[in-house]
């Protein structure tokens, strides 16, 4: 059985190779360079004896020589295993060594280069160096320093492993995440195809690429044949939303600290999106308060809110947009081809009860890299369990009721934190919030908050403790609040709540 992005993407690049496919920094790679310069990743993999199934490290930032170095190793009919950036080398080589990769494609002027590479040393992989300098010949010398080859985008068998996406480790360490051809294929065709995604389609992305949320947004682009515009970052959201104004941005993607730095920051409404057909939401629960601003600032903008995993690939299930007003607070339906129950104890529940979220389908990993104990404790029979909670409605739509492992237990009572972190998102000036459970010696555990306010408003605590005892039962009030400039956060956006207490 075969089917890739390889082979969707090379058919994409035959039919329309002077269509941009990537703009990063005023450089502009068409379909048809990048398709080059994936053979040229290729072909320096193949003629270095890289066999299949051999695991390459991309240790590289956004750009369009990452997309084609990713795609080079898939070409290769090797296992791509992008590394975060933002990482230090001590990590960096460690995660190389578990994945016991053969080579590493990098970016030579990383100012953690010079120390990842002494401490590859004693692992030895082939390193392959790109430069990253902006500019018009990108591609050209992308090319001439990895070897001109002629590409050869055969399709791969879907149930080949294609790539290792190491998880972000918000509370507990990091594990890699094995996917096939297969598991990316279908992800990525069904994110395209809820989205409506078209070649006259320009998406703004800065999500990083070493997460599934950013890899996915990547795969479902790049197959349907859209331009993607690379954003290093959100520091500076009025030069982001500029952007999106000036170049008539159609999709834009983002984490809960995406949405809650810009609508903080900015007035979407002082710019002109008139364009933007969509948003999508993912990487954890955003407050109902800051979707319903969303809207009120985005009339005619459509919010898709998703739910997913890594061990998903991407995608298990979104709320059509037409549903947001109906269902508030919901992640929507199963994606087709996607079965998910939700279990307790061995058996399926009714709408209405909270359980966990298990789920079936082509995106779901073959398992954990080298852990095959914790493979089989979440892969049992066919079925994923996300360790998620949540439950179904009588109209079969899908709610989230937390992470198991992140349910505070508060004497005999067991607390969501995303229940609290609704409450005191609508609290006057709160731009981002997030809840954990600390030690208590009598009730066990109590709830601690932390607080990011907007810019220029005080702090204001006894006021956030009474609205939270109108709001919520008393053993849900937080015990303690503290206020803070940032959430500690993974790469990808994600909080990391065991650093909250």
């Amino acid at each position: 059985m075969s089917g890739s992005l390889i082979h969707d993407f090379d058919q994409c690049a035959r039919q329309t190779p002077d269509a941009p496919a990537l703009s990063w920094h005023g450089d502009v790679w068409t379909y048809g360079q990048l398709r080059r310069a994936v053979g040229c990743a290729q072909g320096i993999l193949v003629r270095n004896g890289i066999a299949p199934g051999s695991r390459v490290a991309l240790f590289v930032r956004n750009s369009p020589q990452y997309v084609a170095s990713y795609f080079g190793v898939m070409a290769a009919g090797c296992v791509a295993v992008p590394l975060n950036v933002q990482e230090r080398a001590s990590v960096l080589s460690r995660q190389i060594e578990h994945a016991d990769c053969r080579v590493v494609i990098a970016d030579a002027g990383h100012p953690e280069w010079a120390a990842l590479s002494v401490a590859l040393s004693a692992v030895a992989p082939l390193t392959v160096t790109v430069d990253l300098q902006p500019g018009s010949a990108g591609c050209d010398q992308f090319c001439a320093a990895l070897g001109a080859a002629e590409p050869e985008l055969r399709d791969l068998p879907a149930n080949a492993p294609a790539m290792m996406i190491y998880t972000s480790g918000t509370t507990s360490r990091p594990k890699g995440v094995v996917l096939s051809n297969g598991n990316l294929l279908a992800n990525a065709r069904a994110i395209a195809a809820y989205l409506k995604i078209q070649p006259s389609d320009k998406v703004l992305c800065g999500l990083p690429f070493h997460f599934s949320y950013g890899s996915s947004v990547l795969n479902s682009n790049v197959i349907a044949g859209a331009q993607l515009l690379l954003e290093d970052n959100f520091a500076f959201p009025q030069q982001t939303l500029r952007r999106m104004q000036d170049e008539r941005v159609t999709g834009f993607p983002g984490v809960p600290s995406t949405f809650a730095l810009l609508l903080g920051r900015c007035q979407l409404s002082d710019f002109d999106l008139s364009q933007l057909r969509y948003i999508t939401q993912a990487g954890g629960s955003m407050p109902r308060a800051q979707i319903e601003k969303l809207r009120e600032q985005l009339p005619h903008t459509q919010v898709f809110i998703m739910y997913g995993q890594t061990e998903a690939t991407a995608r298990l299930s979104y709320l059509d947009p037409t549903e947001l007003e109906r269902k508030l607070g919901s992640v929507g339906k199963p994606l087709p081809g996607i079965d998910i129950e939700i279990r307790a104890e061995g058996r399926v529940l009714p709408a209405g009860e909270v359980g966990e979220i298990c789920a079936r389908g082509p995106n779901v990993m073959l398992g954990y890299w080298r852990q095959p104990e914790l493979s089989a404790q979440v892969l049992q029979d066919g079925w994923l369990h996300t360790g998620d909670l949540g439950h179904f409605d009588e109209e079969g739509f899908l709610y989230i009721d937390g992470r198991a492992v992140d349910m505070i237990k508060v004497g005999a009572f067991r607390v969501s934190p995303q229940e609290v972190e609704e409450v005191l998102a609508t609290f006057p000036g709160v731009q981002e919030v997030a809840v954990t459970g600390i030690a208590d010696p009598v009730l066990g555990q109590a709830i601690k908050a932390v607080i990011v306010l907007r810019e220029g408003v005080a702090a204001d605590l006894m006021g956030v403790k009474a609205h939270c005892r109108q709001n919520l039962a008393n053993y849900k009030v937080p015990k303690v609040v503290e206020f803070a400039a940032s959430l500690p956060r993974t790469s990808s956006g994600k909080v990391q709540r065991f650093k909250l207490a």
